[in-house]
């Protein structure tokens, strides 16, 4: 594995560029992949805002100074490529981002790339109640395990606001599984 100094280089460099580029894609594409996955929900538009996503950082590769990780770019880029993504969806169905969310939620069920538990589907449709913002801070906390500090640069948001938020949205999901399904146990 390439270390992120050399990675960088080589990509704002044309004549290494192609090739690290391959590199920078083959060690990312699947943390991405997850971390857009959580956002967008389906399959489909998830490969789609991955593409989107690889596209804006190739273009844009020069403008990154190095005042942050890499990966930490990577993911501020993909987190907005996937909010783009669902407010375009909305306005073009003319309804809220909510509703997009809540319509990928239902569909959940038939994804055949979406394994998941009677309890996942309670827990996405939990996450779906929480204010954007907290659904980002949740997703990249508790399913990515990024730690705060990694949370600010990514969201660009102090710690002490995304530690309250955090704790909000763990609150709220518990208090939607207690009252929609007796017998799950707490996050």
């Amino acid at each position: 594995m390439v270390t992120e100094n050399d990675l960088v280089t080589a990509l704002q460099n044309d004549k290494q560029k192609e090739a690290a580029f391959r590199e920078l894609v083959s060690q990312y594409k699947e943390q991405l992949y997850w971390h857009i996955r959580k956002i967008v929900l389906n399959h489909d538009d998830t490969d789609d805002v991955l593409q989107n996503t690889f596209i804006k950082i190739y273009k844009n590769i020069h403008s990154f100074k190095g005042d942050s990780k890499i990966y930490t770019w990577m993911y501020r880029i993909a987190t907005n490529e996937s909010i783009t993504f669902i407010n375009k969806r909305a306005k073009r169905k003319q309804i809220t981002s909510e509703e997009v969310k809540e319509r990928a939620i239902e569909n959940l069920t038939s994804d055949v790339y979406f394994e998941g538990k009677t309890i996942q589907i309670q827990l996405q449709k939990a996450i779906a109640t929480l204010p954007p913002k907290q659904q980002l801070v949740f997703n990249m906390k508790y399913f990515d395990e990024h730690t705060y500090d990694e949370l600010s640069e990514i969201l660009e948001t102090s710690v002490g606001g995304l530690k309250s938020s955090y704790h909000i949205a763990v609150k709220k999901i518990t208090e939607y599984l207690k009252t929609h399904e007796s017998g799950f146990t707490t996050i």
